[in-house]
């Protein structure tokens, strides 16, 4: 795909992927990594050096929508947000050290394994309310 119909469809998945980020909390990455390497033809590491730069305004976005509702820790999010902006780096690192190949199957094994544990809660856990 390229060219007017791989812009169409970038802007077009940027919403579905905005709209499922602030409706499930999905990270970037477990939609718009898969998006980008299957559908835009981009490199593992392309595609998830974008998802990283997606996550920033579609977190901010998200999450003050959800604060206006009084939804969310501020406080624990902050501490987050601060050893996790550590580790992206670790990661990013390490990411850029490994073959394209190893990390898209690093990729799966850890989509996968997220799959299968929330297959397995949902089935087991009781209805949550909001």
């Amino acid at each position: 795909m390229s060219g007017p119909g791989l812009y169409v469809a970038l802007v077009a998945f940027g919403v579905v992927a905005g709209v499922a980020s602030g409706l499930l909390g999905v990270g970037g990455g477990t939609l718009i990594v898969p998006f980008l390497t299957l559908a835009a033809a981009f490199s593992q590491h392309a595609a998830e050096a974008t998802s990283l730069l997606v996550i920033l305004p579609t977190a901010i976005a998200g999450s003050l929508a959800l604060r206006r509702r009084g939804v969310g820790e501020l406080g624990l999010a902050l501490r987050f947000g601060v050893v996790g902006a550590a580790g992206a780096v670790l990661g990013a690192l390490l990411a850029l050290a490994l073959p394209g190949a190893t990390l898209r199957l690093v990729f799966a094994v850890f989509v996968g394994l997220v799959g299968l544990r929330l297959i397995r809660d949902g089935l087991r856990s009781e209805p949550e309310g909001p």
